[in-house]
């Protein structure tokens, strides 16, 4: 029994990094997504551990018994939270961590290759790259091959690859050397996107040298919920500039926003282009997960005013609720639904015109703004169907 007829399923790399006999590999497939490939079956001796660390072959979570608590949290460091995605709740736990001898597997962005991949950080040097939130999906298998089962670390991930690397240290009973942090997580969009926007940034710039996503050059506000994300959750509210992305090449730089009409950002928010998986098999929404811990941007009511970033932290661990009160962060504990407010409860829904944008993506002979035009047409429906409903109330209520 091996992985070969798994397909499209969450990418996570765990499979190819328990394979002993290493003919796993992780490629794109057609739709630009990661999955496995037996690259040498003669040499598979059907063990079964590629299937027994799979997430996405099983319907339970690796994680049992769990106890949540939920905090708002920061860090205390000005630096930090200015260079994190929201409250740099993360970055301190690595910086904790890293101080008592483990080591972090977080992800980074690797401008040579135009993709996010997990690495192996060592020191604070090295977990700075680590810092800030990347949209797109992680090449995780030099990252997880590099980790030495018998040291220990922080190993951070989407939901999935957290659940399949859980069952991979359970398997292997080496759980007590890791800590597991996850995040809320939206699911990941179809690498030919970010490949054609960076195609035609580099018209732009050049040659691209960095990218980082959520830059706080405007502030941190809750633009999940205020921004386009409101209005495609059926949430009243107004544009914010959050979703700002960085992107430096050599002959210069620019920052592209969402509420400007950003493409990259266009397609994410839209449901148009993510994996089929994270349609229909994600079973880690809202209070799922198989991590320690858990973060995100805490969106919502009760800290809309902010604008240095605020995390929404769930810890499902005694393990990780520990570790989180010894970092270097304010925690303000709240229940669990102002935690996760605005946090999505249910898979993303296939846009309608997902087919075509698919089907444009994959065309070599159009650039990202062929496709991007569908986008645009689901933007101004949704926009018109609120402003529609929203007339409705008022009609209902003045009667």
């Amino acid at each position: 029994m091996n992985i070969k007829e798994v397909h499209n399923c969450y990418g996570c790399g765990v499979c190819a990094t328990a394979c002993a006999r290493n003919v796993i590999e992780i490629k794109l497939n057609n739709e630009g997504f990661y999955e496995p490939y037996i690259s040498d079956e003669s040499k598979c001796t059907d063990c079964g551990l590629c299937t027994e660390v799979c997430a996405y072959l099983h319907d339970d979570l690796s994680l049992k018994d769990v106890g949540r608590q939920s905090y708002a949290a920061w860090s205390n460091d000005k630096l930090v939270r200015r260079r994190c995605s929201s409250g740099g709740v993360g970055f301190e736990v690595g910086s904790l961590l890293l101080n008592r001898g483990y080591k972090v597997c977080g992800v980074r962005y690797n401008a040579d290759n135009n993709r996010a991949e997990h690495y192996i950080a060592s020191d604070i040097r090295e977990l700075v790259q680590s810092a800030g939130s990347k949209y797109i999906q992680s090449y995780t298998v030099d990252g997880f091959k590099a980790i030495n089962r018998k040291e220990k670390y922080l190993v951070t991930g989407t939901p999935c690859q957290i659940d399949s690397f859980r069952r991979y240290i359970q398997k292997f009973r080496c759980e007590e050397n890791f800590v597991l942090l996850d995040f809320f997580c939206h699911g990941v969009p179809s690498m030919h996107v970010w490949q054609k926007y960076i195609k035609w940034a580099e018209k732009k710039v050049g040659k691209i040298t960095y990218a980082s996503w959520r830059n706080k050059r405007n502030g941190w506000h809750d633009s999940w919920a205020m921004g386009l994300g409101g209005e495609m959750h059926g949430t009243s509210v107004d544009w914010h500039d959050s979703y700002n992305l960085l992107v430096k090449g050599e002959r210069g730089f620019f920052n592209s926003q969402m509420s400007k009409g950003d493409m990259f950002y266009g397609f994410f928010l839209s449901d148009c282009c993510l994996g089929k998986q994270c349609y229909d098999n994600c079973k880690y929404k809202y209070k799922n997960s198989s991590a320690d811990i858990r973060i995100g941007d805490l969106w919502g009511k009760t800290y809309k005013d902010n604008k240095d970033g605020v995390s929404a932290v769930v810890t499902f661990t005694p393990k990780g609720n520990e570790l989180l009160k010894q970092c270097n962060c304010e925690l303000v504990e709240h229940p669990f639904d102002v935690v996760a407010e605005f946090q999505m409860k249910a898979c993303a829904k296939r846009s309608r015109h997902f087919n075509v944008v698919l089907n444009s993506l994959l065309n070599p002979q159009k650039d990202i703004k062929d496709a991007y035009k569908y986008v645009k047409r689901d933007f101004l429906r949704k926009r018109w169907n609120r402003r529609f409903r929203k007339i409705l109330r008022i009609l209902k209520i003045s009667k």
